[in-house]
């Protein structure tokens, strides 16, 4: 962010979002991984698994930041991240244990 030239609310919104979003994309990575464990090209499908379900995290944290830089509140914005974490914090792991357990047998 300092790379950037943002100012210090912009930074105070860059961390929150930080914090709010990683484990949404942590989670995701955990999935798509799991599910491309036994493949021969799983380069190619992680990445096809992945990237559309990491690109909402990533427009809504980039969207709050601008509304910090800008003037605007984020509220909504990181509300709609808090929402996608709690979401996958609910659901990815059961969905990566079972991508697992298919992989073992």
């Amino acid at each position: 962010g300092v790379a950037f030239g943002l100012d210090g609310p912009a930074l105070l919104g860059l961390g929150a979002t930080l914090l709010v979003g990683t484990p949404t994309l942590s989670l995701v990575g955990g999935l798509a991984a799991a599910l491309t464990l036994g493949s021969r090209r799983g380069g190619a499908l992680l990445a096809l698994l992945a990237l559309p379900l990491c690109v909402p995290t990533l427009i809504f944290g980039a969207s709050a930041i601008e509304a910090v830089a800008t003037g605007q509140g984020f509220a909504v914005h990181l509300a709609i991240l808090a929402a996608l974490a709690l979401v996958s914090l609910a659901t990815l792991p059961w969905a990566i244990a079972a991508a697992l357990r298919q992989a073992a047998e």
